[in-house]
Parts: structure tokens; C-alpha cells; sequence
């Protein structure tokens, strides 16, 4: 009887994601597989919910929408700030990743999208936000 994967197992997954036209964002296939742990949160829902039930050997297809992924695009998550604000040396470029720190420590990444002579555009949205995903997902094995 060949076990399969529930809530609460740890898995080892190799993976490869897809948005709508075909394009690869992101695969394990060159590195190691992925390992979590299943319902503990620590990759999106949806991507959690495919494995459940697979055996080690298993591979499927999963269409994951925006809401069980990355969530919708959200306007507020984009603040324009004046470039006075930022640190002097940095060279703002278009596609630039940074950290910003909240007020409560925690850890922001946005990604400048504008650049102009006196504000910066940044965007705090997951870079997958509003996307439909597609995984190929082969599970390897359960811990």
C-alpha cells in the first residue's frame, strides 16, 4: 500500500511553475527538491492542497488561481516616494529589488517600478500577485 502525502507531512517535491503564456518562473529541476511541510504555511495554499494525496512517484499538472497563489494585485501595495527620502548612494534603476523596514521591524521587499528626477515608485506586491500559476509537480519522496 503506498503511502500518500496529508496535512502535516514533511515532502520533498521537484516542481516547475508556469504563468498563463508558458513562461518558467521558477523550477527546482536543477537544484535539490523542495521540502516543507504540509499545512504548516510556508508556500502558497493552493500549492499545499495539489500534493495532498500523491505518492512518492506521483507527478500531476495544477492550475492554481490568483487567490489560492500569490492573492490579487493591489494598487496600495504601490507607494511613489520622494527620491530626498532615499539613501543617497543608492542608483534607483527600473526592476531594482529592495528592503524596506516597517515601523513594527518587519521586512518588506518592493521592486522600484518608475523612476523620475524627483520621486521613485515602489511596489510591495508579490512579483506573482494577480497571476494564474500552473505547477508540474512531482513528489519525490515523504519524509
Amino acid at each position: 500500500m503506498m503511502s500518500r502525502a496529508k496535512t502535516g507531512d514533511t515532502v520533498r517535491v521537484h516542481y516547475t511553475g508556469k504563468l498563463d503564456d508558458g513562461t518558467v518562473f521558477d523550477s527546482s529541476v536543477e537544484r535539490d527538491p523542495l521540502e516543507f511541510t504540509i499545512g504548516s504555511g510556508a508556500i502558497i495554499p493552493g500549492f499545499e492542497q495539489a500534493v495532498i494525496g500523491m505518492s512518492p512517484g506521483d507527478s500531476k499538472t495544477e492550475l492554481i488561481p490568483t487567490d489560492r497563489a500569490y492573492g490579487p494585485y493591489q494598487e496600495e501595495m504601490v507607494l511613489t516616494v520622494d527620491r530626498q527620502q532615499m539613501p543617497s548612494e543608492l542608483q534607483p534603476e527600473v526592476g531594482q529589488q529592495l528592503q524596506l523596514q516597517h515601523p513594527t521591524g518587519e521586512v518588506i521587499p518592493v521592486i522600484i517600478t518608475e523612476v523620475s528626477h524627483s520621486t521613485i515608485t515602489l511596489d510591495a506586491n508579490h512579483p506573482l500577485a494577480g497571476e494564474d500559476l500552473t505547477f508540474d509537480i512531482s513528489l519525490v519522496e515523504i519524509a
